[in-house]
C-alpha cells in the first residue's frame, strides 16, 4: 500500500519471528537488508533493547556524501515490533519513521510488514529533502534482503 505520506509492504519470510527480531534489533546487521545501499556501518552501537534507545549509523548517499544518522527507537515489542525515527546526527527526528511488524504464521514462518512513514515531516523539510526518499520497490527489496539475512 502506498499513499502520499506512507509506503507499506509485506512479505512472508521463512523464519521464526524471534530470528527476524534478532536481526532487526542488532544495528550492525542493518546493512545486510538495506536495499538503498546508503548504510555503510553502525557506529559501535549495542543491540536495541528499549523504546528510547538511540543507535547511530554511518551513511553515504550521493550527492550528499558521508553523514551519520541517529535512530530513535519508538516502538519495541519482543518478537513482534521494531521501529525508529531517523534524524541527522545530533538532531531531533524531523518526522519520518520505519516500522517492522512481525506476525508469526507458525513456528518457522513470519509475515513481516515494513512501513516507511513521512506523514509527520513538515512541508518545508519535505521539499528540501525530496520525500519520499525511497519507493515501494526499495522496501520490497529490503524485505527480500532481510529474508536472506535470516536464512
Amino acid at each position: 500500500m502506498t499513499d502520499d505520506k506512507k509506503i507499506v509492504v509485506s512479505r512472508l519470510i521463512d523464519a521464526p519471528a524471534k530470528d527476524i527480531f534478532d536481526v532487526l534489533t542488532l544495528p550492525q546487521r542493518h546493512r545486510e537488508f538495506d536495499a538503498s545501499g546508503t548504510i555503510e556501518s553502525d557506529d559501535k552501537t549495542q543491540r536495541i533493547q528499549a523504546v528510547g534507545d538511540v543507535f547511530t549509523m554511518n551513511m553515504h548517499r550521493e550527492p550528499k556524501g558521508d553523514y551519520k544518522t541517529d535512530n530513535h527507537v519508538n516502538a519495541l515489542i519482543e518478537n513482534k515490533v521494531v521501529g525508529w525515527a531517523t534524524a541527522p546526527e545530533g538532531q531531533e527526528p524531523p518526522g519520518w519513521t520505519w516500522l517492522y511488524e512481525l506476525d508469526a504464521q507458525g513456528p518457522g514462518s513470519t509475515e513481516v510488514t515494513l512501513t516507511y512513514d513521512w506523514s509527520n515531516v513538515d512541508s518545508d523539510f519535505q521539499r528540501k529533502e525530496s520525500f519520499p526518499a525511497f519507493k515501494a520497490d526499495d522496501l520490497e527489496q529490503s524485505l527480500n534482503l532481510l529474508a536472506a539475512a535470516v536464512a
